[in-house]
């Protein structure tokens, strides 16, 4: 009997101590690992220490929720389609990129839509909103609104009321033995003097042709109204057509004292003219008896985020992070690049800088560049003619169809 009850407590006490054992298992923590979150950041050579730092801050405010490992590599912006498009698995989960190749990357599969697309919209200026938008869907994030030009002139020489026109400028430099600068082997700025004379260019809806009527016949102005005006400017003593490069030089060594040129080169010339740097928005130039406000390409920078990323969250993430207001501002500080966030583009800042104001300026007579690639090469070759003076003597007419076959070519 006695040897039943003590059978009997030990069983009752081995169950209630295996009982024990598996109430331990089931209220015990779970441990869990940090997701380790690898990522890498494609941008220009020199914005290397700038996006190094906002991704360590990135880093730094995300800290615990993830082990993260983000590079930044160099990767020229205007080349950024063809790298990627190369092999989008192994391409970058984050880039920078210029607009004109936003349409190339989204019918490629290479950017996915926008989930949070409305706030995205509030908080950048219009039209770089409409440089990431693609049939009404919205495929990257605005990070700049200054890939344009505009003129850059020294006060000392010239005065801002002959600034005002290229007539006032050539003759106020030739007057002292200087030039007026501007690019004509570059057929991004010869579109200056097109873009507002009623003269079309523009990209088909196949998206990849363009239409052409620089070589217009007829209306108020024609094709050769406009080449005869160029062919009157290079003819100027104060005139060089030369490269953005040799612009800077000339800027340097006190030889030019005007020219066209963009945001990136405002530090340089600032350094160079001192309290004399002057910049405002493109001149007017004399073209059949009257004077045409010259035109420009206008564009901006964007962050894409890779649709093959194999963390596509935090890679959007970081992406809207690098283009927040906060960055934004910190990379017109420490780039002097033109925001596309509507508050620091209103900021006094901003408005206090001399390039970003002409910029501004010039954005009511500028284009967005939605070109094919066959329009280059054709505007180069016909400007480089107009700039040398039409050494050939070929019919300007001529010259002209030519120049508008090769752009519309198939």
């Amino acid at each position: 009997m006695g040897k039943r009850i003590c059978g009997l407590l030990l069983g009752l006490l081995c169950s209630a101590a295996l009982t024990g054992c598996g109430q331990t298992e089931k209220t015990a923590p779970e441990i869990t690992e940090t997701p380790r979150v690898e990522l890498v950041v494609w941008g220009a050579e020199e914005d290397k220490e700038l996006m190094n730092l906002i991704i360590r801050n990135f880093e730094t405010h995300y800290q615990g929720q993830a082990d993260f490992r983000i590079s930044f590599e160099a990767q020229g912006e205007a080349q950024c389609k063809d790298a990627l498009l190369g092999g989008l698995e192994e391409g970058a989960d984050v880039f920078t990129f210029a607009d004109d190749q936003l349409n190339a990357l989204a019918a490629a599969g290479a950017l996915d839509p926008i989930e949070n697309a409305d706030e995205i919209r509030d908080r950048n200026l219009k039209s770089t909103v409409e440089a990431a938008t693609v049939n009404d869907q919205l495929y990257a994030y605005p990070l700049t609104a200054d890939n344009g030009y505009f003129l850059y002139y020294n006060r000392k020489y010239i005065t801002d009321e002959q600034a005002e026109t290229l007539d006032g400028i050539l003759d106020a430099a030739a007057a002292r033995g200087k030039t007026f600068a501007m690019d004509w082997s570059s057929a991004w700025y010869v579109y200056s003097f097109f873009g507002n004379t009623g003269l079309q260019v523009g990209l088909n809806d196949d998206g990849i042709t363009n239409y052409c009527t620089w070589n217009q016949k007829e209306g108020d102005i024609r094709g050769i109204d406009v080449a005869g005006a160029m062919l009157r400017i290079a003819e100027s003593p104060g005139f060089i057509s030369c490269t953005d490069e040799e612009f800077l030089q000339g800027v340097k060594d006190g030889s030019v004292v005007a020219g066209v040129s963009g945001v990136w080169n405002s530090v340089a010339i600032q350094e160079a003219w001192g309290e004399n740097a002057g910049a405002a928005k493109l001149p007017t130039y004399s073209c059949r008896d009257g004077q045409v406000q010259m035109a420009s390409f206008s564009g901006c920078k964007l962050i894409g985020v890779n649709a093959y990323s194999e963390y596509p969250e935090w890679a959007a993430r970081l992406a809207e992070w690098i283009t927040n207001e906060e960055n934004q501002r910190l990379r017109f500080e420490m780039r002097g690049q033109g925001p596309s966030n509507t508050a620091v583009a209103d900021s006094a800042a901003i408005r206090q800088s001399p390039a970003i104001a002409a910029l501004l300026e010039q954005s009511e007579f500028s284009q967005l560049q939605r070109i094919g690639g066959k329009f280059w090469d054709p505007v180069t070759e016909f400007a480089g003619n107009m700039a040398a003076g039409n050494p050939s003597g070929q019919d300007i007419q001529k010259q002209l169809d030519k120049m508008a076959e090769g752009i519309s070519a198939r």
